[in-house]
């Protein structure tokens, strides 16, 4: 391992390769700053740019750092606007955003940056060290454990919703679980629920219904009051202040970055995971272990809210490489346009990688680690000038964010029907804002709901029934584990009821 370190080191840090880590960082955090374009898009424009390079080392590390420099990047919009365009960042929304309109976009930007920092960082160092033993893991995962992952990250719905609101919190994961049913299934080519329309046959677009939950509502809220747009500046100088964290504030996300970044990695490790569900998973995991007014905090501007899904989903997309070079399995849909443009560049990714091509599988770990330092270094100093977002007056605000919305939404598929859907959705997100339903569970249940249908579907046909469960150790374990997440805060809040009433009745 230290040889192929060395070789990797030695080939990072030749002045071309150091040129395209910068490079693909820049290109990756402006795209992921802009909602709706996201890692994917630019990937695969970027492709036939990486095969005109030649080298395959050069190519695959400019193609890396757009990939981590996006998911780093995709906090922007989440915090300022509301409009998270990469699903890796819709959590970062929930508690980045109100930071943001409490006056906070500075420390919220600050604290992102920090924590997607540490996430890749340690995520680089421990895919460095277990790499070769992790691919072993994976694949000890198939369908039924990946089915059991999917009811862990959807057990985890009490964490996105309010006291008293886990019963509304389970309708809405319930109405997005529907709404992943519609059009084509995995198993099956015939279309579902879609009424006879053809643009509903690849079913809802996720860019479309992040769009139509968080950044629609948004704009109209802004629209019907005036005195909700955001102040991130001081006074009407237009400078932004409160960037620096506090040594509490420190010390205080300091145990959430190291869990998560464990997490998270651990998490990207697995083919079919990825950033999506490391993100909600840290943020689920974070809230129910708080205590307290910590926990009441979340969702209401929370810096371990914030840290803890930044770090997760830059951990994860760090940890996705192991599958993708050591396995050839392509994680997400963003390595899997990885996995075409490695073969494009005759570099077959799979156990033999390390052995035949040693320079390109250490070399991009290398950079990973270089190009997590170049985003932070990018970063940090701009986040005054990015902030200024907020000190845009209302009347360009809301333009702004309808632009970027509607845009994002199209360029997503192409197709202007989507403007149709993310009009309609967009409405009936902002009545339920009104009728105080969280709209997070909604897009969970989006987002796991084909991977859970698809994996449940796969494990039934493999095992004729439900035998699954108790045949896969593994998978029983998870279930039992989705079980705590679901009876742990019924019973939190049980205990919490008892207390309160044993101090009315001392009264």
């Amino acid at each position: 391992m230290l040889e192929g370190i060395l070789i990797g080191l030695s080939a990072a840090i030749s002045p071309f390769n150091l040129v395209m880590v910068v490079l693909g960082c820049v290109i990756g955090t402006l795209i992921g700053m802009l909602p709706g374009l996201g890692p994917m898009s630019i990937i695969a424009i970027m492709i036939p740019v990486a095969i005109g390079i030649g080298d395959p080392t050069a190519a695959l590390i400019l193609l890396s750092g757009v990939y981590y420099g996006a998911i780093f990047g995709g906090s922007t919009s989440s915090i300022l606007l509301n409009a998270p365009g990469v699903a890796g960042t819709v959590a970062t929304s929930f508690d980045g955003y109100p930071m943001a309109r409490k006056g906070q976009a500075g420390k919220a930007l600050t604290i992102a940056a920090i924590a997607s920092f540490a996430g890749g960082t340690i995520g680089a160092i421990l895919l460095m060290i277990f790499a070769p033993a992790l691919s072993t893991v994976a694949l000890l995962f198939h369908s039924a454990e990946y089915f059991a992952l999917m009811v862990v990250g959807l057990s985890a719905i009490a964490a996105f919703a309010g006291t008293g609101q886990v019963a509304k919190a389970l309708m809405m994961t319930i109405l997005g679980l529907m709404l992943g049913t519609v059009g084509e299934g995995a198993l099956s080519n015939m279309p579902r629920f879609t009424f006879g329309l053809q643009d509903l046959q690849s079913g809802f677009s996720f860019i479309t219904l992040a769009m139509a939950m968080f950044a629609l509502p948004e704009a109209l809220f802004l629209v019907m009051n005036p005195a909700r747009a955001a102040t991130g500046a001081d006074g009407d100088s237009g400078k932004i202040t409160n960037m620096r964290i506090t040594r509490e504030e420190a010390r205080s996300i300091a145990p959430v970055i190291g869990r998560q970044s464990l997490q998270g990695f651990f998490i990207g490790v697995l083919p079919g995971a990825g950033a999506t569900i490391a993100s909600f998973l840290g943020y689920a995991v974070e809230r129910n272990i708080a205590k307290g007014a910590e926990q009441e905090e979340f969702g209401k501007g929370s810096i371990k809210g914030l840290a803890a899904p930044e770090t997760a989903n830059n951990a994860a997309c760090t940890g996705s490489f192991v599958p993708l070079l050591t396995l050839g399995i392509p994680g997400s849909g963003t390595t899997a346009i990885l996995l075409g443009a490695l073969l494009a560049l005759n570099v077959t990714p799979g156990p033999r990688l390390m052995t035949d091509t040693p320079e390109v599988f250490w070399a991009v770990i290398i950079s990973m680690y270089l190009g997590n330092l170049v985003l932070l270094i990018l970063n940090l100093p701009l986040i005054p000038y990015i902030a200024k977002i907020l000190t845009i007056p209302r009347t360009f605000l809301i333009p702004f964010i309808l632009f970027f919305t509607l845009m994002g939404s199209y360029l997503g598929q192409n197709n202007s029907t989507e403007l149709l859907i993310l009009v309609g959705f967009g409405v009936v997100a902002t009545i339920l804002r009104f009728a105080d339903y969280p709209l997070a569970p909604l897009l969970i249940g989006f987002i796991l709901g084909t991977m859970l249908e698809n994996n449940f579907a796969r494990a039934m046909q493999l095992y004729r029934g439900f035998d699954f469960i108790l045949e896969r150790p593994m998978t029983l374990g998870l279930l039992v584990l989705a079980l705590i997440l679901v009876v742990l805060p019924s019973y939190r809040g049980y205990r919490a009821r008892k207390r309160a009433e044993g101090v009315a009745d001392g009264d």
